[in-house]
């Protein structure tokens, strides 16, 4: 028996200006108790594309559905549905107290006793103190509260933990996942943190160019993957090696080609010798942080492995 989706995107475009669009005939859906994780450099439209969602911006051209309803001409039946955590939530005048209390008169459903144990559990104080007067992490905190008290069929996470410690990170993850697990919550999360993408696992939708670069499971991109380290030679180019088939992404770092393609590693080295004569190609399983490296761009990097970060912007040549 067939399922609505949560969320369905079908060819949906939407550039800032006439001759420029963010996003170009981008498709994919969210099914119920699915996690989906938002993937792409600076640029790359994935706040835009949470704002069509939202019903916040409108479609230039194709069409989006939540629970198949239209976001546009059903607002409150779709927002009522729906949780959603940004990297600056709300506006910094407005106090904690009235925050709360728009969002318990805004969803007809309101689980008062789980608003009191995350409250108590985060030592959030109501009263009339404003946002601009609270940590960062304090912010976030009250932001999930307001996305997860009216038990949302969506939760919706746009850079979540941009900024915040490791703890504070893991706490949302937490938090989002025990939703997941005790409602059935679909999730759709943006994130830079390679270590919140993979613990709450699912589906990665790749945005690059404005388009679906890729759109796999998590354990699909362990096992059907892997990266070609390719000499730099005469004759041979990026615009070569992207033309093989399933070569997701190609570029010259340091002298020598990085190819990302879908395949084990014997299936892409024949692929190379048979369409370009190479035999001399390193080919091993990728990991998803190499994956994601090559994919997206160079990575930064902060202390430890589980602080990776995936790039904000990205080296993209010859990609296919």
């Amino acid at each position: 028996m067939s399922r609505t989706p949560v969320l369905q995107f079908t060819q949906v475009a939407y550039g800032y200006t006439p001759h420029s669009e963010v996003l170009t005939d981008v498709s994919f859906s969210l099914a119920p108790e699915e996690v989906v994780a938002l993937l792409g450099g600076t640029g790359a439209g994935k706040t835009t594309l949470i704002q069509l969602a939202m019903g916040m911006l409108v479609p230039q051209r194709g069409s989006i559905r939540a629970f198949g309803l239209d976001p546009l001409r059903d607002p409150l039946e779709v927002k009522s549905r729906i949780g959603y955590v940004a990297e600056e939530p709300f506006p910094p005048d407005i106090t904690v107290g009235q925050v709360v209390n728009i969002h318990r008169r805004l969803f007809p459903v309101w689980d008062k006793k789980r608003e009191t144990e995350l409250r108590d559990r985060y030592s959030l104080h109501y009263g009339g103190r404003k946002i601009r007067f609270l940590k960062k992490d304090q912010v976030r905190q009250l932001a999930l509260i307001c996305a997860i008290c009216h038990r949302p069929q969506l939760l919706i996470l746009d850079e979540p933990a941009g900024g915040l410690d490791q703890a504070t990170r893991r706490e949302i993850l937490t938090m989002s996942m025990d939703l997941l697990n005790r409602e059935g919550t679909a999730i759709l999360h943006s994130s830079h943190y390679l270590s919140d993408v993979e613990r709450l696992g699912g589906r990665a939708l790749v945005l690059r160019n404005g388009r679906v670069a890729l759109d796999e499971t998590f354990d699909d991109l362990r096992e059907v993957h892997c990266l070609a380290v390719i000499p730099h030679r005469a004759g041979c180019t990026t615009e070569k090696i992207a033309a093989v088939p399933e070569c997701l992404h190609v570029a010259l770092v340091d002298g020598q080609w990085r190819a990302v393609f879908r395949g084990s590693p014997v299936q892409t080295d024949r692929r190379l010798a048979e369409e370009l004569g190479i035999t001399d190609v390193i080919c091993t399983r990728a990991s998803i942080e190499e994956l994601f490296v090559d994919l997206l761009g160079e990575a930064r990097r902060s202390v430890g492995a589980d602080e990776a970060i995936l790039p904000t912007s990205g080296r993209t040549a010859g990609v296919r």
